[in-house]
């Protein structure tokens, strides 16, 4: 017992061990280390993610995806999204401000195939490489009016006649259309407001295209083949002091008073010569449209017709045009010839060309010329 206390008193005595404590430094390294860990499993992790959404989605059955007119890169990522093209419209749209992609897209219906790459996608859009759509072919010809056009395409199947006039007659804008523009706001004479603006050609248009498409296509072909005439054709208006409007109706007149190409010019010529004298013009074709049918042989009375589009009692040209004026009878009306003649009569000889005069008397004999030659 004794010698156990010894000992225990001995213990007391023996000098305290000091507890090592771990260097700072050591302790800044590892909380660094761990942070570090911590900010590089994120980053990873993050990266994966971005890499996973921007990976193609699960494959499946093509289908169709329209993209609509005027849409925006993101807004195109949307639609992609909805139908299953890609993950995360999101992350793909910052993926195309990346890659400096999005502002070439064209509208339109594509066929596209879940599981597809996002640069095969991208390159798709790019091209615009849609679903070729089923088109039908339709052909409006020169000197028609707006009532034959109907007729003639309500026929075919192609539009609602009563909608397709309906609209020709409404007083607005046709989706960037041009030349349409310079009608007159202020008249309340025509019969029809886009008369002479509808141009006649060969048509190609997607099937189940509407009145109001069809419309605006003609009216932008004219703008197109407006653009064709030589430069300086706003100078030749001013020199023959006319508008757009009034050079359209002249065109007009001389398509359905014209067959023969080569005397388009030269009949351009005898009206600008009775508009200066002044006289009246007195073509038959100005009655004809007022009385909404072809008549072959007008009466004394519907020379007589109150009609705003009759020359036989108005002065100077009608209010508008009377039919679909072609680009040769356009041309014609901006470059007539330069001749003394006032009057013209058909020849009876089937060649549909005319007989020209400078004066009433040499017109008379024209006429007498005319039924001798009749076939």
């Amino acid at each position: 017992m004794e010698t156990e206390e010894k000992s225990i008193e001995e213990k007391k005595k023996q000098p305290k061990r000091k507890r090592i404590k771990p260097k700072k430094w050591v302790v800044s390294f590892w909380v660094c280390f761990a942070l570090l860990f911590f900010m590089v499993l994120v980053a990873a992790s993050g990266l994966f993610y971005l890499w996973n959404q921007l990976e193609p989605t699960k494959s499946g059955s093509a289908i169709e995806v329209t993209i609509p007119k005027g849409s925006s890169a993101n807004s195109v990522a949307k639609v992609l999204e909805e139908n299953g093209i890609i993950k995360n419209s999101f992350i793909f749209g910052y993926y195309l401000v990346l890659k400096d992609e999005g502002d070439n897209f064209k509208a339109g219906k594509y066929e596209l195939t879940p599981g597809m790459d996002k640069a095969e996608v991208i390159a798709k859009l790019n091209a615009g490489d849609v679903i070729a759509q089923e088109t039908i072919t339709f052909t409006i010809p020169e000197g028609f009016t707006i009532a034959q056009m109907a007729d003639k395409l309500s026929t075919e199947g192609l539009v609602d006649k009563d909608k397709f006039i309906s609209l020709t007659k409404e007083s607005r804008s046709w989706s960037g259309a041009e030349n349409v523009l310079n009608i007159p706001q202020e008249t309340t004479e025509l019969i029809n407001r886009l008369e002479g603006y509808l141009f006649p050609d060969t048509y190609e248009v997607v099937k189940g295209s509407t009145e109001e498409d069809i419309i605006i296509r003609m009216l932008k072909e004219q703008d197109r083949k407006l653009a064709t005439l030589p430069d300086d054709w706003p100078d030749e208006l001013e020199k023959l002091d006319i508008s757009m409007h009034e050079l359209l109706t002249i065109a007009s007149l001389i398509e359905r008073e014209v067959v023969v190409d080569s005397e388009r010019a030269t009949v351009a010529g005898v009206i600008y010569n009775r508009l200066k004298e002044p006289m009246r013009l007195q073509i038959d074709a100005t009655i004809q449209y007022a009385l909404g049918e072809q008549k072959e042989l007008l009466s004394i009375e519907d020379t007589k017709l109150d009609s705003p589009y009759n020359t036989y009692v108005i002065d100077g040209i009608p209010p508008g045009p009377i039919a679909t004026p072609s680009l040769e009878s356009i041309k014609a009306a901006l470059y007539p010839e330069e001749h003394t003649f006032y009057y013209y009569v058909t020849k009876k000889d089937g060649t549909q060309s005319h007989l020209f005069a400078e004066t009433y008397k040499q017109h008379l004999r024209n006429i007498e010329k005319s039924k001798e030659t009749a076939q």
